[in-house]
């Protein structure tokens, strides 16, 4: 049921998107610049609005944006449920899950942390 509600607000909000982009373009374009600016994409002058602004609201931009929001469903985590299985990548860069760390009914204990 979740699916299905991320699919109709992103299909809902793509669509809007779009037509938006026909109908004024250059108010769109100043929009999406300004989102780019929280993630400095406009900054890198090899980078222009053309190579990245059109794909907005395509539909790769939908299907990225729902592989991303199903795969956040599985990431939640809820007091008194099961700790989601996210993948993780260990030291010597190698793709496994959370739980393969479990040790019989031992707890695992993650640190986070970080060395600058």
């Amino acid at each position: 049921l979740q699916k299905i509600l991320i699919l109709l607000q992103v299909t809902l909000s793509v669509v809007v998107g779009k037509t938006l982009m026909i109908l004024f373009p250059n108010a769109m374009k100043r929009y999406i610049l300004k989102m780019g600016e929280k993630s400095r994409m406009n900054k890198n002058p090899k980078f222009s609005y053309e190579n990245w602004g059109p794909t907005f609201f395509s539909f790769k931009y939908l299907q990225f944006v729902l592989k991303v929001k199903w795969k956040r469903l599985e990431d939640e985590a809820y007091e008194g449920h099961p700790a989601p299985n996210t993948p993780v990548v260990t030291l010597g860069g190698e793709v496994c899950h959370l739980l393969d760390f479990m040790k019989d009914n031992r707890p695992l204990i993650l640190n986070f942390g970080s060395c600058t």
